[in-house]
């Protein structure tokens, strides 16, 4: 028997579900779609053949359905990993958690998890309206120094350390390969890259308002380090998947390219494709 995990650790909702997302175990699948703005989970249940379980709480808006057979969840978990945190660890308690005995399954469950994300590319060989499935990812948050048991990626963390000219950021990275068996489904349409994840949308993304950032090239710098989009999420998603079992591929359509000025108008269009290629593939 496993020891019990206290109130304080893992709150609960008086009905018994996650404390952020209200969430019961039936209420997900176990193939889980992320996106970040919350108005986004109906641009992909839309797609569904129908739709069974529509919760909301903060900026956590959940609708489970059904398409081809199978079923998927899609869930929006804002901006940041830090909400990156918050979701997969809640998920994970869903299905690898009695949440009434309050001790770990002995029976792990494995989830799926899909982003489906808009991204800025570094890349001047990728260009707006690309859809791109990321291999690797970085994170610039420094998430996972309060996990130890956390490995980087040495082979792609030795290669990016290589030509990096930052020291005063670098002992926040972290380095995380994505679901190889995930990337390899997701073939015709979709361009493999790696991506950085940034801990804000100014500074870190180079942006000068009242404040002056890091540096100037700092997006572009990222690309001769070997990085190839940037957003805020995917370093989280693909570092806990690793650490509690779960498999994880992140999809951006790619709205802007900051190398080359390119910016993609019709840019929810573009998202609307994408997440009809991603879902294809999904429930083939």
């Amino acid at each position: 028997m496993s020891k019990k995990i206290a109130a304080s650790e893992m709150p609960l909702n008086q009905d018994g579900s996650v404390y952020h997302l209200n969430l019961l175990p039936s209420d997900i699948g176990q193939d889980i779609i992320f996106v970040g703005d919350p108005e986004r989970v109906e641009r992909v249940s839309k797609f569904f053949d129908s739709v069974e379980i529509k919760k909301a709480k903060r900026e956590f808006v959940t609708h489970t359905g059904t398409l081809n057979g199978k079923k998927l969840t899609v869930l929006s978990t804002g901006i940041g990993t830090d909400n990156i945190d918050i979701v997969v660890n809640e998920l994970d308690a869903l299905v690898n958690i009695d949440l009434e005995t309050r001790e770990i399954k002995p029976e792990h469950t494995s989830l799926n998890i899909v982003r489906f994300g808009t991204s800025g590319s570094v890349n001047p060989k990728i260009g707006a309206g690309s859809f791109v499935k990321s291999r690797y990812s970085v994170g610039f948050d420094g998430l996972m120094k309060f996990y130890p048991e956390h490995k980087d990626s040495a082979d792609f963390k030795k290669e990016f350390l290589s030509n990096f000219k930052y020291n005063e950021i670098e002992s926040l990275l972290y380095f995380t390969e994505g679901s190889k068996e995930l990337f390899d489904k997701f073939d015709e349409g979709f361009v493999g890259g790696n991506t950085g994840s940034l801990s804000g949308f100014y500074g870190p993304q180079g942006r000068e308002l009242r404040l002056k950032p890091l540096a100037a090239d700092f997006l572009d710098r990222l690309h001769e380090n070997g990085l190839d989009n940037f957003e805020m999420e995917t370093s989280g998603i693909y570092a806990f998947a690793n650490l509690l079992g779960h498999k994880a591929l992140s999809l951006n359509c790619i709205i802007a390219n900051r190398s080359t000025g390119e910016f993609l108008d019709n840019y929810k269009e573009a998202v609307d494709e994408m997440i009809a290629k991603a879902l294809n593939v999904m429930t083939q």
